[in-house]
């Protein structure tokens, strides 16, 4: 009986870690929906899988002092390859325009920026917005507690300090629970 438990919970973790072609974006909200989405390089790009360990979430937002948003963007479906973008925006007190277009390392509060790692337990590449390759998020809204939520669009480039590379982010959108 037991042995016939453990094989059933083997064959529901196998079938629910199998990857799936993403096909559109989630719609734009803003809600708290927990959603999160873009294209990069034309290719559709969602949170998937589970997050760093099996029980962490694969998207949040955390509001730390001086008003900085940092949200985490995660798929580790395809796993051992994994991707995962950070937004630290600064400053935010109001809806608007937030620039992505500072030299900053990751990770740093020195400025925003946006950050996209491809890895396979190691990082294989990365890539961070810089005075050069630049971008934009867009906060469209924020709910204050008990139930916080920023809501937004962005779309950038990012370097890669690696070998020079440049990826092009388009039609992002995020409507996250604040942590």
């Amino acid at each position: 009986m037991k042995t016939q438990y453990i094989i059933y919970i083997a064959a529901i973790l196998l079938i629910s870690s199998c990857s799936k072609d993403v096909t559109e974006l989630p719609p734009p909200t803003e809600t708290g929906a927990n959603t999160f989405g873009c294209k990069v390089d034309g290719s559709f790009w969602v949170p998937a899988g589970f997050g760093i360990v099996p029980t962490a979430p694969t998207l949040e937002a955390r509001m730390q002092p001086d008003n900085i948003i940092i949200i985490n963007a995660r798929n580790f479906s395809k796993s051992p390859t994994e991707t995962e973008f950070e937004f630290r925006i600064k400053g935010v007190t109001a809806t608007g325009d937030y620039l992505l277009n500072s030299d900053v390392s990751h990770p740093s509060l020195a400025s925003s920026y946006a950050f996209y790692i491809l890895r396979k337990v190691n990082p294989l590449n990365e890539w961070i917005t810089t005075s050069q390759a630049t971008g934009k998020v867009t906060i469209t809204k924020i709910q204050p507690a008990p139930n916080a939520f920023v809501s937004g669009t962005f779309e950038f480039d990012a370097a890669s300090p690696v070998d020079a590379s440049i990826i092009h982010v388009t039609e992002g959108r995020f409507d996250v629970r604040i942590q």
